[in-house]
């Protein structure tokens, strides 16, 4: 084949990802040069995103000259294109995805690591993405989100000049050009807590349509995987007409067998987005489910019960009421400390202590514990997680989703040889301990009970939600299901109570307040 011509940007992350593919090529006995081009978006820095007129302004001038036959391969970050390609120009092939999730920066005298991502109160976040904002402000009502224009260095650099509190970029870009963060503190936020671009991390390499030879070619460097998955996100972007500016998310992968989405969609960068997941076995008509379950007239529950109580500024809350969702909220169960002095030989030679519960974490550090200097910390959810934060403490270990079985075997591994202490309930069912490996030793702390309130009022509304086993039995003691009640689960452990009595219910991905909002907006009300 003849020696190649491969279209590119000039900043250090396009030449970076220019010269990625200039080296699969090479691996596969293609040659090829780079030419460098300057698209609108590098030309016009004064400006947000969503100001510049039209779709593609990292893109067109890159398209253009691969039509007029100057170059014989563009390579885009996949998320920059326009859902509809230049007639007579195909994307031949996909890299393997980078990391998806987004990093955030945060100068070092502007952490709270007590509060949710680590901010101060009313910290100044840039980013120019609508897309960023809107989650962001849905976590943390506080924040003040400025723009933030210009190619990675550019903005770190901005960050290092003070010029903001903290920036949020994807953590691909930073990966790839290797960058030293060691000045900053530096927080990974999951793309199932803010939900990537369709196509986040992916490489996309255009050529012109009838360039047969060279999509055959090219087919030696395409990752089938990632092109299923990212299919899924760009069609849902497609069916929303959106461009890069919407304040759209969508992440989808392939997990055991089965393919789970998450997806995220406000009106505009300051509308509280709704989300719904899914987890599906096929991705026939995927993308065109997940669009409908944001159809405004799709019929939604008019009243949730669930049994804890629910603050005025909690996300799920908000999610809620934003649809004129009723909430009832009430707590099935009291606990009650079990421990009112801790005996320091708990602490002595504990590597890491582990929290199954909010309520787990709480009485704890009630109990004013002095931790050995080098502990660790897991937690079983962004639940628990919150409320570590909220004690002065991040986790080293956060289980993700609702399944509590395979969160004990991913801890187990991490904590082979260690010792972990459990502080937990009284009737706790130890999943975790359960898993962990015969050299690890164990410290078991019960350290509150939990007792079932005398008299529990039925509830008539549309979506029953119980947050653990001990509800599930206080509620049902003296009640049963109406017609036409949904319910959900948080937790296996919970959910094992509804397989015992033979009610279908669904469980959300996370245990926790966005994994909850997901299921409810996921419901359809017949």
């Amino acid at each position: 084949m003849k020696r190649l011509t491969i279209g590119t940007r000039g900043s250090d992350l396009a030449l970076w990802q220019a010269n990625f593919i200039k080296d699969k090529l090479a691996e596969i006995g293609v040659e090829a040069d780079l030419k460098i081009i300057k698209t609108q978006g590098d030309k016009i820095l004064n400006l947000r995103l969503d100001k510049l007129e039209g779709k593609g302004f990292f893109t067109k001038e890159l398209e253009e000259e691969l039509l007029g036959g100057t170059v014989d391969i563009a390579v885009h970050s996949h998320k920059d294109l326009p859902t509809v390609h230049p007639a007579g120009l195909t994307i031949a092939a996909v890299t393997e995805r980078e990391d998806p999730a987004e990093l955030l920066l945060i100068l070092k005298d502007c952490v709270d690591i007590s509060q949710k991502l680590s901010l101060k109160t009313g910290a100044m976040v840039g980013t120019s993405s609508n897309r960023r904002k809107a989650q962001l402000l849905a976590l943390r009502t506080d924040l003040n989100i400025e723009d933030l224009r210009g190619n990675v260095p550019t903005r770190i650099g901005k960050l290092r000049d003070e010029d903001y509190d903290a920036i949020m970029i994807a953590k691909a870009g930073v990966n790839r050009l290797n960058i030293d963060l060691s000045e900053f503190h530096v927080e990974v936020v999951d793309p199932v807590e803010i939900v990537p671009a369709p196509a986040q991390g992916a490489l996309a390499i255009q050529i012109r349509e009838n360039d047969t030879a060279l999509f055959e070619v090219l087919q030696k460097i395409n990752h089938p995987e990632t092109a299923e998955e990212i299919a899924v996100e760009r069609k849902v972007l497609n069916l929303f007409e959106g461009g890069c500016h919407m304040p759209l998310g969508c992440y989808c992968k392939r997990e055991d067998g089965q393919y789970e989405v998450w997806t995220s969609k406000a009106e505009t960068d300051e509308d509280f987005p709704d989300r719904v997941f899914f987890r599906v076995d096929s991705l026939e008509g995927l993308s065109e489910k997940i669009v409908a379950k944001f159809a405004a007239d799709k019929k939604k529950p008019a009243k949730v019960f669930i049994s804890r109580e629910v603050g005025e500024h909690n996300y799920f809350r908000k999610a809620l009421e934003k649809h004129n969702i009723e909430i009832e909220g009430r707590s099935l169960i009291r606990t009650f400390p079990i421990v009112n002095v801790l005996d320091p030989f708990y602490l002595k030679h504990i590597d890491w202590i582990f929290f199954s519960s909010r309520n787990a974490v709480d009485y704890f550090f009630k109990l004013k514990p002095v931790l050995p200097k080098h502990v660790k910390f897991g937690v079983a959810g962004r639940g628990s997680e919150d409320s570590l934060r909220r004690a002065g403490h991040l986790a080293d270990y956060v289980g993700e989703g609702g399944d509590i079985e395979e969160v004990a075997e991913l801890f187990a591994e991490e904590v082979g040889g260690k010792t972990v202490l459990f502080p937990r309930a009284q009737d706790s069912l130890q999943s975790i301990q359960k898993a962990l490996k015969p050299d690890t030793k164990v410290i078991d702390l019960p350290i509150y009970e939990t007792v079932v309130e005398d008299e529990i009022d039925q509830t008539h509304a549309d979506v029953l939600i119980f947050t653990s086993p001990s509800n599930v039995d206080a509620y049902f003691a003296d009640n049963l299901l109406d017609p036409g009640q949904q319910v959900i689960a948080i937790g296996n452990s919970t959910g094992k109570k509804f397989d015992e009595m033979g009610v279908k219910y669904i469980l959300p991905y996370s245990p926790d307040e966005i994994g909850l909002a997901e299921a409810v907006f996921g419901i359809d009300m017949k």
